[in-house]
């Protein structure tokens, strides 16, 4: 198997929504046509180390069949008899390794051994709508790694790897290779890559915005008229930046 074309990483346009909320974040793609871009039920194992922006490096799993999935083929040198590893193998710095384990947790996406391998590759985390393993090692690790449950079964014994660069769902989203993931703590959410550069400066005038409103709150500012701002707020916003 040949490795995947490399998609052209922007990092500058990435260190942009390293502190961009996922509240403001769904806003912005809100104002955008899209009403649902959050992984709902995903939680971090290290809140600590909870926060990345990368993008996705996707893989797809379907249930795995017992004359298929056996252990000696994690063994196996040929990569269609273990896409998981050649994943690990592929990804790259920047990059966030997605599964799409149809919402199910019956058996572990990956362990501590896959994602020290990662991290050390400078892979920015990894996302499943199913389980991760080794919970206790993962929560004191600094990776970020998001999971709906923990389960010590391994990946074989219930799924197996479909596809790897390919569109998937997570946890009901469509996720394609390319897109912007930005994990904040609360869950992560998923940026349509030709968008993320159209709302970056939205975004970022939003949370400026919202903490000056938030200033003038924590002075007793009564909240009707502050927020939602109004036209008046957002002007005086503009001349207190200038200031």
């Amino acid at each position: 198997m040949k490795d995947m074309p490399r998609i052209e990483i922007d990092t500058h346009l990435l260190n942009r929504f390293v502190n961009i909320s996922n509240e403001t974040l769904t806003m912005q793609l809100y104002h955008q046509g899209l009403r649902q871009c959050f992984l709902r039920g995903l939680k971090p194992l290290n809140r600590d180390h909870a926060r990345f922006v990368g993008i996705a490096f996707t893989m797809r799993l379907i249930p795995a069949r017992e004359d298929i999935d056996t252990y000696d083929s994690l063994l196996s040198s040929d990569p269609q008899d273990n896409l998981q590893w050649e994943a690990v193998k592929q990804i790259g710095e920047y990059e966030v390794l997605i599964v799409d384990s149809r919402n199910c947790g019956e058996g572990a996406s990956g362990g501590d051994i896959l994602f020290t391998y990662m991290m050390q590759k400078g892979v920015a985390g990894v996302v499943t709508d199913g389980a991760l393993r080794d919970s206790a090692q993962l929560s004191q690790m600094p990776f970020p790694a998001y999971a709906r449950e923990i389960c010590a079964t391994t990946r074989v014994a219930h799924h197996h790897v479909a596809d790897i660069q390919v569109p998937i769902s997570c946890s009901n989203v469509a996720v394609y290779p390319g897109d912007v993931l930005v994990g904040d703590g609360e869950g992560v959410v998923v940026v349509p890559r030709h968008l993320a550069p159209k709302i970056i400066d939205a975004c970022e005038q939003q949370e400026a915005l919202e903490d000056y409103i938030l200033q003038r709150l924590l002075k007793g500012e009564d909240l009707q008229g502050l927020y939602p701002p109004t036209p008046k707020i957002k002007a005086e916003f503009e001349e207190w930046r200038k200031i």
